[in-house]
């Protein structure tokens, strides 16, 4: 998710907007930190997951969208080429981030992917200017180190992560790759911004992730829905509401009225809650030198988005 940098009152006219932003981004972090874990427990494969997270949530986006569109008005033909465009990188990412949880786990993808903290500057300091600050710059190193010591790649001999059988090095590649695209989806959508539309922009690109993950996912692993049985059926339309619909709507309508302190303490719970519920619902288990590459990537996060006490400016 990415951070803001303003505190904003909420935009009337919508629910989401009247309900306290604390609550709502910590209910928000809660349904991304559970995505892995309901993927893993469908059973469904790489391509076939990410195609009906996105797929599945239409049935609910569209309508809305549509409520939104009488009540508000049209949305710009730019905006909605820039949510499209976001929208065909969330698929990518959805669809490597899926294979990345056969490789590392459930909880340990969810941490890989929070490489987009470090990326989604990056993009903003080559295409729009914004130079990075010191304190992000010294958090880069942090983080990459406690990636790849999430990933498994420097397990001692003989010891096993959350995957026995998995390749930590090929669960690297593709939750860096995850992280990459994600890190993409957010650059697009801070460009596009709400301009007074909540739902029409997660709409359009959910339409446009579930293109994608169609048709990467076809590619990959095939998307075989005739095999899935109504267990797996049931954790997948759990996924696409809370991982699709319940996490884009909330954390949209939260993290702009948040003050970016809070916002950055938020950015530290999905990593944290999605290693604990691989532990608890799945059995993960992992070793002390992935622990350890999770508290890096928690402390880079915190670092990074920390702001200076005195100005309210990142230093």
């Amino acid at each position: 998710m990415a951070s803001t940098e303003t505190k904003r009152e909420p935009r009337g006219g919508s629910v989401l907007d009247r309900i306290n932003p604390v609550a709502l981004a910590v209910v928000g972090s809660g349904c991304t930190s559970a995505t892995g874990v309901f993927v893993k427990l469908s059973g469904a494969n790489t391509g076939t997951a990410a195609f009906l997270r996105c797929a599945l949530a239409l049935f609910l986006l569209v309508p809305m969208a549509a409520a939104e569109l009488r009540r508000i008005g049209p949305r710009a033909r730019r905006l909605l080429g820039l949510d499209a465009a976001a929208g065909l990188l969330l698929g990518v990412d959805y669809v490597f981030w899926a294979a990345s949880i056969q490789h590392v786990g459930a909880g340990m993808a969810t941490v890989l992917l929070n490489i987009q903290v470090v990326v989604f500057p990056l993009l903003a300091w080559v295409f729009l200017g914004d130079r990075a600050p010191l304190r992000f710059l010294l958090a880069v190193p942090v983080m990459l180190a406690g990636i790849a010591l999430t990933a498994g790649v420097f397990n001692p001999a003989g010891s096993t992560g959350a995957v026995p059988d998995g390749d930590p090095w090929l669960g690297l590649a593709y939750g860096c790759t995850a992280g990459i695209t994600y890190a993409g989806y957010l650059f697009l959508s801070r460009l596009a911004g709400g301009q007074g539309h909540t739902v029409t922009p997660v709409c359009v690109s959910t339409a446009a992730a579930a293109l994608a993950a169609g048709v990467l996912g076809a590619l990959w692993s095939g998307i075989e829905l005739a095999s899935l049985d109504a267990r797996a059926w049931m954790w997948l339309a759990l996924l696409a509401l809370t991982g699709q619909v319940l996490t884009w709507l909330m954390i949209g309508s939260a993290l702009p009225r948040l003050s970016a302190s809070t916002g950055a303490a938020i950015l530290v719970l999905p990593p944290v809650l999605a290693v604990a519920m691989g532990a608890v619902f799945l059995g993960e288990r992992v070793t002390a030198v992935q622990l350890a590459g999770c508290v890096l990537v928690v402390l880079a996060i915190w670092l990074s988005q920390r702001r200076s006490p005195r100005s309210g400016q990142s230093t």
